[in-house]
């Protein structure tokens, strides 16, 4: 199966047609005010049109109400929503059945102990993205830049697809797939040169690195 190499937090044209060109597979808008990657609808909506199916569209929520996912819906049409917050298990089956989208459900890692959730919500998820946990002072859940302790996912017995993220870099993104075997690979904060602000050849840099680490796992 080919790695997913997602790019997390877009808010330009430009870095958005970076990440395209350079052939990410999934592309990341941020719909939360608190990130400094929060866009508005109308921006959402502009570069929703400009992905022109060449990635899937996913949108990351946290903790959102149903007013605010049908407005997500209308702007950008996402391929899939990206779950950050405290959602249920429950909350995770009625966004399914209420909006017709698979969901990625992002589990916080900082201890063994986080991974006691797993069985629920992989019982509804089409996905899950394994996240460093923030700090308890922190005002949101991700893009901190904090990378988790990678063995924790050793051996992990889990029959759905699974990603990883935090504190992800083009230098480390092959000791991440090595040590976790995940399909997937999600960055944010790792190809910025300031929160919030995308780079380009951090980009390109970081979907090259990706994308040998596989070639070589395939040899």
């Amino acid at each position: 199966m080919s790695l997913l190499v997602k790019i997390c937090g877009l808010s330009t044209r430009e870095t958005l047609q970076t990440a395209l060109d350079a052939g990410a597979d999934m592309v990341g808008f941020v719909f939360f005010p608190p990130s400094p990657r929060h866009l508005s609808l109308e921006a959402g909506r502009d570069l929703g049109r400009q992905v022109r199916g060449r990635a899937l569209k996913v949108a990351l929520t946290v903790d959102a109400d149903d007013a605010t996912l049908d407005n997500i819906i209308d702007a950008l049409a996402p391929d899939i929503f990206q779950l950050h917050g405290k959602e249920s298990v429950a909350r995770l089956r009625d966004i399914k059945q209420r909006f017709g989208r698979p969901v990625m459900k992002a589990v916080p890692v900082e201890t063994s102990a986080d991974l006691a959730a797993l069985p629920g919500y992989a019982a509804v998820a089409d996905r899950i993205l394994f996240d460093a946990r923030a700090p308890k002072d922190a005002t949101r859940p991700g893009g901190l830049g904090a990378p988790f302790d990678w063995h924790l996912l050793e051996n992990l017995q889990l029959a759905l697809p699974y990603m990883v993220s935090g504190g992800l870099h083009a230098q480390n993104v092959a000791e991440a797939l090595r040590i976790t075997c995940a399909g997937g690979v999600d960055v944010s904060s790792g190809v910025e040169s300031a929160p919030g602000v995308k780079d380009p050849e951090l980009i390109e840099a970081f979907i090259r690195a990706a994308r040998a680490s596989q070639e070589l796992s395939v040899r």
